[in-house]
């Protein structure tokens, strides 16, 4: 198989996450470089994970090195240039989420991927696991019946000192609160299950953070197959869980964990007449734990072998990209927002933000 070349961008806390998935990949891919405006960060982690090449600046070592796959971990508002070089200089890209801070800069990406050639990857690991792969599957061959109701929660708890990060907090540099960086996650899960989503209904409020986002947002989800969901995120809640469940005619299919998740996460209730889905499950079972990247990063490795563009793709990104502006479109002009209404110069896909949330006075 190819051997690849790549290089971290970014050596906080995430970085770790994708280092540890490309040492365990073996000899299919060689952490080359790592880049970081701190150098003493930089070399640290160089250090600690047998990285060659320390550089401060992503141009030169795109000019000076070749690089088949750039990691993009750095705050949210460095993605989109960084990116662009990247692709620009012929390497694919995976980048964490959110990929950008607004649907016109993800639109950026996708038109630099479609004149470079070079593929840009989200970081979406929720999609990767098990028992969501058994859940797709399931549906595909109709065996649950027709998906009918689902929720979807993100309940976390973030306090104050968390937001002393300056970046946190702030349209421009984290493009929103926990609808944009921690529940898109678990939303993500749900859109890769259910599909095409058509309207979006929504609330959003700052309710206790010292913040300029939304601290919570709520959602009413009808999906183009008549399901209806409900979608909660916040970051102020002690009791922290992130679960899902999906109601089909035939089983009840529920997932329930904090930041990842094995087979021992999910279950499943069957309807009366049913219960042979419960044995279906149960024999399948994989002992995988999502809470790193490796079951991504090996899909999007078997995707460069194959010539394929990596999973999650810019189409796919877009989809979720476009349900969170949906989101807080919906919550600030308080109506129903329907999937394509946010098009090219539409307030909400230049910004999250959009025509200013209730609570910006200033505006």
């Amino acid at each position: 198989m190819a051997r690849y070349r790549a290089a971290i961008v970014g050596t906080g806390a995430i970085a770790t996450a994708h280092a540890a998935a490309l040492r365990a990949l073996g000899d299919r891919v060689e952490l080359a470089a790592v880049v970081d405006v701190d150098r003493a960060r930089a070399t640290a982690f160089a250090a600690e994970w047998s990285v060659p090449t320390v550089a401060a600046d992503l141009a030169g070592l795109l000019t000076g090195e070749h690089l088949d796959l750039v990691h993009i971990c750095t705050p949210p508002a460095a993605h989109v240039p960084l990116a662009l070089d990247c692709l620009r200089a012929g390497a694919h890209v995976v980048v964490e989420k959110p990929p950008t801070l607004s649907l016109a800069d993800l639109d950026v990406l996708v038109e630099a991927s479609r004149e470079t050639g070079s593929h840009l990857a989200t970081i979406f690991q929720h999609r990767f696991g098990a028992g969501a792969a058994r859940l797709r599957g399931l549906i595909a061959a109709g065996e649950l019946g027709r998906p009918l109701l689902a929720t979807c929660e993100t309940l976390w708890y973030r306090d104050q000192a968390y937001y002393e990060v300056p970046w946190r907090g702030k349209w421009e540099t984290e493009g929103g609160g926990p609808t944009m960086g921690h529940g898109i996650h678990q939303f993500d899960l749900l859109l890769s299950v259910l599909g095409p989503w058509e309207q979006v209904t929504a609330v959003a409020a700052r309710q206790a953070r010292p913040v300029v986002t939304e601290d919570v947002s709520m959602a009413l989800v009808t999906f183009a197959d008549g399901t209806v969901a409900s979608v909660v995120n916040s970051v102020l809640s002690p009791r922290q869980v992130s679960a899902l469940r999906f109601d089909f005619e035939y089983a009840t299919v529920e997932l329930s964990h904090l930041y990842g998740y094995t087979d021992a996460n999910w279950t499943i209730t069957p309807a009366p007449g049913h219960e042979d889905l419960a044995e279906r499950w149960a024999k399948a079972s994989d002992s995988t734990e999502i809470t790193d990247h490796l079951p991504q990063l090996t899909a999007v490795l078997d995707a460069l072998d194959a010539g394929a563009p990596p999973p999650v793709t810019l189409a796919e990104t877009r989809q979720t990209m476009e349900f969170i502006a949906a989101i807080y479109a919906s919550a600030f002009t308080r109506r129903p927002i329907s999937r394509g209404e946010i098009g090219a110069g539409h307030p909400f896909a230049t910004s999250m933000n959009g025509t200013g949330a209730p609570w910006e006075t200033s505006r």
